[in-house]
């Protein structure tokens, strides 16, 4: 009987770490301290700048966006420093209205900026959606 214990604990068991790796993990949502931070790099995949993706990484409390960071790309620095001033658009508004923002894009880094915006929207869609 003892036996026959084990061997279905031992299946039981094996069945749960099946499962568990079966599951996907959220990559894209985590939770740090009482902030929820979007990562678009998964996300976002095919939204591009004027050379690569643009992938940017949210971070939101209390349903407002306290600061975006634009995370590692191809783009051109010189033209991507300047891009990245619409980050600060978004900054102290609630999830909601920096999801509808029309945020304009830089002259001189416009395929870089305006990539940026369609991240930080995507990201924010993302989030109202799996919070």
């Amino acid at each position: 009987m003892k036996k026959k214990s084990i061997i279905a604990s031992a299946v039981a068991a094996t069945a749960l770490v099946v499962l568990a790796a079966a599951i996907p993990s959220d990559t894209v949502i985590t939770k740090d301290a009482g902030a929820t931070i979007v990562n678009t790099t998964e996300l976002t995949k095919n939204i591009r700048g004027y050379k690569s993706a643009t992938p940017v990484k949210i971070t939101i409390q209390k349903n407002r966006v306290v600061k975006i960071e634009a995370l590692k790309n191809r783009e051109t620095p010189q033209y991507f420093a300047k891009a990245k001033a619409v980050l600060n658009s978004f900054e102290g508004k609630t999830v909601t209205k920096a999801a509808k923002m029309d945020v304009d894009a830089v002259t001189g880094a416009t395929l870089s900026s305006k990539a940026l915006v369609e991240n930080v929207r995507t990201g924010l869609k993302y989030y109202k959606d799996h919070k």
